[in-house]
């Protein structure tokens, strides 16, 4: 069994912000997959499909951004899961828009809610994708952009980049972190170039 689990923060206010291409990304996961109806369960919204022969399970915590690692450890201990067997996808806004950025362990960069996973798993071995929502301009503040919508230039770009880091996550449950780190890790260059 593998878990993702896609970070941004509940509620229609923040919808379609930067800081929830983690929910738009499950999102998509979940529709290519057929996944069964969201249920509400270890304080977010939990998806099932079946990948590559796998029972895989979609979480959105709903705990918001900086508190997500109450929802993510809840659901490691009801299935007792490995954390090698997790998979946790996060906005990142110190990379370029659309580049990915698959890792299986690491720092936490900055990104809060990965933060707050790290802290209640114990562990920074936690695989992790981060979809590059950056460059913040030099006249915002980070927190501020995080939260705001993308822009209609952004937005063109989007739809072909969700799709992709969707296969990134497929990618992971079937063949593995380094597989999918050789095949989706970077940006748009790496599709068009």
């Amino acid at each position: 069994m593998k878990l993702v689990i896609g970070l941004g923060n509940p509620g229609r206010k923040y919808e379609k912000t930067r800081h929830n291409i983690g929910f738009d990304i499950l999102r998509q996961v979940a529709a290519r997959q057929a996944a069964a109806p969201g249920k509400h369960k270890f304080g977010g919204e939990l998806q099932e499909c079946a990948l590559g022969g796998q029972r895989v399970l979609l979480l959105q915590p709903h705990t918001f951004m900086n508190l997500s690692g109450q929802s993510v450890r809840q659901a490691v201990d009801f299935y007792n899961l490995a954390v090698a067997d997790c998979l946790l996808v996060c906005d990142d806004f110190h990379l370029p828009l659309g580049t990915l950025r698959m890792r299986a362990r690491g720092s936490d960069g900055g990104q809060k809610g990965l933060a707050d996973t790290i802290r209640h798993l114990g562990t920074n071995a936690l695989a992790r994708l981060r979809f590059g929502i950056g460059p913040v301009p030099p006249q915002w503040d980070p927190a501020n952009y995080v939260l705001g919508k993308f822009d209609a230039s952004q937005s063109q770009i989007l739809e072909s980049e969700i799709l992709r880091a969707a296969q990134a996550v497929e990618t992971w449950v079937a063949d593995g972190i380094e597989i999918a780190m050789n095949k989706f890790n970077g940006g748009l260059e790496k599709n068009f170039g």
